[in-house]
């Protein structure tokens, strides 16, 4: 495996401090065997993975929704939370390089909000993934998986597997060789 872009802590300054869901204390309360659904957000498509805490090799590109419209978006994403039952929904949050955030950090900020109303009972984390789609292709380029070529069916999925990478690598000091 190649090595991966600098870690997103190592490419930024520090990390900003007004965004109180990023500001975590400590890892979340996680049992061996507890699922984590991470989501890639896109106004078009949202990339989805999943891994069972402590069981599972590494985190496992899930797949993609579509998104039509908001109805539709909701409709799906609930059919699969109750179908797997996540303990915590992971949420990947872009900033630029500089630890700045863009209109897509809020509008995903919003799109979180309503997350968390609409599935109250789960844990909500957010983690940031900037890069996480360049790697997402680099990987791909690399991988005979995807016949060494960005496979955009499987982009999303790929790259919410690895901000799920990212997250366990931060909270747990998980490291995962593909």
């Amino acid at each position: 495996m190649t090595p991966r872009y600098k870690s997103k802590v190592e490419n930024q300054q520090s990390p900003p401090k007004n965004n109180n869901e990023l500001d975590h204390r400590g890892p979340p309360a996680l049992s061996e065997g507890d699922i984590i659904l991470a989501i890639d957000f896109g106004e078009k498509r949202l990339g989805l993975a999943i891994y069972q805490f402590k069981r599972d090799p590494y985190p496992l590109p899930y797949g993609r929704i579509l998104v039509k419209n908001s109805e539709q978006l909701w409709g799906e994403l609930a059919k699969l939370i109750t179908a797997e039952d996540p303990k915590l929904l992971l949420l990947g949050i872009p900033r630029l390089t500089d630890g700045k955030e863009t209109e897509m950090t809020k509008k995903i900020k919003n799109f979180g909000q309503e997350l968390k109303q609409r599935h109250p009972s789960k844990l909500y984390w957010e983690q940031d993934e900037t890069l996480s789609s360049f790697e997402a292709e680099d990987r791909m380029k690399k991988s005979a998986r995807y016949n060494f070529k960005i496979d955009r069916d499987q982009l999303d999925a790929l790259a919410a597997s690895i901000i799920l990478e990212d997250f366990l690598k931060t909270h747990f000091g998980m490291h995962f060789t593909l």
